[in-house]
Formats: structure tokens, C-alpha cells, sequence
């Protein structure tokens, strides 16, 4: 079977039966797939065609993972679930779960009800497949997510058609080893606000392992202003990804719990792949279409994600632990920077293109290059000479080599104290702007790129189109 398609086959529903022991009844959407097309996660309408109520939303039925939840609730999980999670957050999954059923009922009917959320209960955890069929479908489960990690399942290895309920409004956070950014959207995927706030998560994090109590207090403060903008939005939908500073951190589950105790859901640590997809499709969302492959460019602060992909999605994507503040803080002890430290900054970004190019050569002929987040857009802005940030006049803005040596070379040579004046580059930016040039530079050089497209659309561009579209990597 290779359909990706959520509108079941008479081959579906052969499989299905197969793989369930019986017909299924009322009617269904395959959600979830295997990457080779096999049924994985089935969503049910909530009447029956006669009317009867149908409680369960999601329905887990994939061949490998009905065993793997079944090994695991025998080994005790949902005692285990029930004493590490706070009962609030299942509780309030249950009610997300429940509300998002109970939206397609038709607003004339008069019949009996479902009722409960997953697994039909409103209390506690009844059953673990329940949890993690949702969770595998993109629905924003505690439970699920946790079985999930304990299983080794990641969502970057199926194939999602699933999508939330039309007309929700939906908040994305996204917290990387620099910012912390926020995108909120309307009921029609609009964008009604959007902020970057520089918190640090990640400083000094290659030399202790460790996420410092000041950073995290930092990234926590602003997680509860937005928290105030979300309810102010009314969106009903929250989705937080954590990326490179947690992936690495030691003590990431303790920053995790403090700000799932503040957002409501846990952020999902996102893996190397989860992450590069959701740039791709963030980068390209509001790009014209082109026949060949796209190359991303993403550079945080952390880690730099490279990603080539097309219309049918991406082919291929490697992330490396290289960005902004990590090679500022592995390199970088004078102001300015001594000439050493620069080729040698550069020296390290360029070993791992020369990784790139060496395992996927076809990354020298792709038809288009595009480059987002911080780096990027603020070489753009410094290059252009914005006063202040202006998305309009940096989306698409073609970035050329010869024009970001020359802005590398400008910020390199000054000290601090001068850079900040640089129209085009934000303050809280100027002390690892550098950093991420070397890597900007290494990457056009080894690439022998003459220009980029700039896009102002990234990872939380990405993660909402994920869940709207319900295409997941």
C-alpha cells in the first residue's frame, strides 16, 4: 500500500478488518500511516449511522504499535503515567480531546451523545492506545507524548493527514537556544501576532551541560507573558516545540516541567528531523511554488538545519550543533573577534558542509536556496539598512554572497560598543551576530551560492501549517 490519502480504499478497509479482527463500523478517516502507506491511526465520526454515539475519536489499530502500547500498559504504564503527570494536564486533555469529538456532531441533532475524552473517560488514564493514537495523530496529549518516548516513536516516521478541527485558533511557541518566539493565528490561518523575544536559553550550555537557573528564569518569564496573549487571542490550541538547547541540556526535563506547568502542555522536544521539517515547510509556505528541489537554510543559535525538499515534501534534511551562540561561545574571546578565531569559527562550520556534500551531493544542484530565521533575516536587515523591522521588505529579498561577506566583515571588525549602532541589527542580537555569519559565509562559500531568498517564515510557520494541513514529515 502506498496511499497517503485520509479517504479509506477498499483496500483500507480490507487491511483494516485485518488488522482489527472485525468491520469496522460507522464511518472513518485513516489519520495515520506508515511511511509504506499501512493504516496506523483511524478517526471516527462521533454518531454512528443510526445515531449511536461513538466515544472514541481516535483509534489505534497499526500492526506494530497496537503491540508495542499493549506491551506496555502489561508493564504497568498507566500506573506509571497516572504518578508522573499531573492529573490537571490529563484532565485537561480529556477535555481538549472531548471538545474537539463533540465539535462534529451535527448542531440538529437530538440523539444520545458521547461522552468522556480519551479512552472515554474524563478522569485518569482508562487506556493507553487511546492516548497514543491521538498523540501519533497530532492531538496535544500528556499521555500519549510520554508512551510515545518510552516506545521510541516519533511522528517524522509516519505519514499524517490528520488536522484539528476548521476554525480553531491556534498559538505556536517556539523555544530555541537564542529566542523564544510566538505565533498566534485566526480561525482562518491568519497571522495575528507574532514575537521574538532573545531569552538565552542556551548560553554557556557548551561549557556546563547544563541550562542555567538565570536562562531558564528568563525563558520562563516570557513563556507567561504569552501566555497572557494567548488567552487574550482566545486560541484554543497551544503546540510548543523545544529544539536544540533542550535536546542537549542535562537537566532539560526540569526547564520541560516548569514550563508545561506554565503553558498548560508539555513542549515537545523536537528531534534533529521533526524540526528541519517543520522549517521546510515553514521557510516555503509563503514562497512560490517552483518545479526542483528547494535547499533551507536555517541557522539558530544553536544548531543549523539544512533541507532539501520539493512540492512532495522533503528528501532529505541533516541537522548540525553549530549556530549562533555556539560557535560565539567555542570560539570567540576578544572583541572584536581575533582574525584566528573567525577562520577558525568558519573552519568548523565548513567540516560539516564538506559532511554535507559528501553524503548528498545533490545538494549542489538544487533549482532554489532559502535561508530564514535570525542569522539571516538580520544579515538581510543590516544589508538593507532597516531602521526597524519590516517583514515586507525582507521576505523574498535576495541576499546575495558578495553582500554577506561585506556585512561579516563590517560586524566582525567592530567592537560591541559600535555594533549595536548598525541600523538593521537588534541589540540584543550584536554579541553573537558574528557567530552566526561564520557560519552564513562557511555555507555560501562551500556551496559556491551567488545568492539566496530571504523568507521571514520559519519553524512556527511550519508547526501551524503542520497542524492545520495535518501533514506531518
Amino acid at each position: 500500500m502506498s496511499s497517503s490519502s485520509s479517504t479509506p480504499s477498499a483496500n483500507d478497509r480490507a487491511r483494516i478488518a485485518e488488522l482489527l479482527g472485525r468491520t469496522p463500523q460507522g464511518r472513518f478517516e485513516v489519520v495515520v500511516r506508515t511511511i509504506d502507506g499501512d493504516p496506523v491511526v483511524l478517526r471516527n465520526e462521533p454518531l454512528l449511522d443510526d445515531g449511536t454515539p461513538m466515544p472514541t475519536r481516535y483509534w489505534l489499530c497499526g500492526e506494530r504499535e497496537t503491540v508495542l502500547a499493549g506491551r506496555l500498559e502489561s508493564e504497568g504504564a498507566v500506573n506509571a503515567v497516572e504518578a508522573e503527570l499531573d492529573p490537571a494536564l490529563i484532565a485537561a486533555a480529556h477535555e481538549r480531546y472531548a471538545r474537539e469529538r463533540d465539535a462534529q456532531i451535527p448542531a440538529d441533532h437530538v440523539g444520545p451523545r458521547p461522552s468522556g475524552g480519551v479512552g472515554g473517560t474524563r478522569v485518569g488514564v482508562k487506556c493507553i492506545h487511546a492516548h497514543l493514537g491521538w498523540w501519533l495523530a497530532g492531538g496535544d496529549d500528556p499521555v500519549g507524548s510520554w508512551a510515545a518516548q518510552r516506545l521510541g516513536l516519533d511522528r517524522a516516521n509516519y505519514i499524517v493527514t490528520s488536522a484539528p478541527v476548521r476554525g480553531e485558533k491556534l498559538a505556536a511557541i517556539d523555544i530555541g537556544t537564542n529566542s523564544t518566539n510566538l505565533l498566534l493565528v485566526d480561525e482562518f490561518g491568519e497571522e495575528t501576532d507574532r514575537r521574538v523575544t532573545v531569552t538565552r536559553l542556551g548560553r554557556n550550555l557548551a561549557a556546563n551541560g547544563e541550562l542555567s537557573e538565570e536562562s531558564m528564569t528568563a525563558t520562563l518569564d516570557t513563556l507567561a507573558q504569552y501566555m497572557t496573549l494567548i488567552r487574550q487571542s482566545g486560541s484554543q490550541r497551544i503546540l510548543v516545540t523545544a529544539t536544540e538547547a533542550c535536546r542537549r541540556a542535562r537537566n532539560a526535563e526540569q526547564f520541560i516541567t516548569r514550563a508545561r506547568d506554565i503553558l498548560g502542555v508539555t513542549p515537545e522536544i523536537v528531534t534533529g528531523d521533526r524540526e528541519a521539517h517543520l522549517s521546510f515547510l515553514g521557510a516555503t509556505s509563503h514562497l512560490d511554488p517552483i518545479d526542483g528541489d528547494t535547499l533551507v537554510i536555517d541557522i539558530g543559535g544553536g544548531s543549523t538545519e539544512m533541507i532539501v525538499g520539493n512540492a512532495s515534501g522533503v528528501r532529505f534534511s541533516v541537522s548540525y550543533p553549530i549556530g549562533a551562540v555556539t560557535l560565539t561561545e567555542s570560539h570567540f574571546t576578544s572583541d572584536p573577534p581575533r582574525p584566528e578565531d573567525l577562520t577558525n569559527a568558519i573552519g568548523e562550520a565548513t567540516d560539516h558542509i564538506d559532511d554535507l556534500v559528501r553524503d548528498h551531493p545533490e545538494v549542489l544542484d538544487v533549482t532554489r536556496v532559502v535561508g530564514v530565521a535570525g542569522t539571516i533575516v538580520t544579515v538581510a536587515a543590516v544589508e538593507i539598512g532597516l531602521q526597524s523591522f519590516d517583514a515586507g521588505a525582507l521576505h523574498g529579498f535576495s541576499l546575495t554572497r558578495e553582500a554577506a561577506e561585506d556585512v561579516f566583515r563590517t560586524l566582525a571588525t567592530e567592537r560591541l560598543s559600535d555594533r549595536v549602532a548598525n541600523p538593521g541589527l537588534a541589540p540584543e542580537r550584536a554579541d553573537i551576530i558574528v557567530g552566526g555569519c561564520c557560519v552564513l559565509v562557511a555555507i555560501m562559500r562551500r556551496l559556491k551560492l551567488d545568492e539566496l531568498t530571504v523568507s521571514t517564515h520559519n519553524l512556527l510557520d511550519g508547526l501551524v501549517a503542520d497542524a492545520r494541513s495535518g501533514i506531518s514529515s
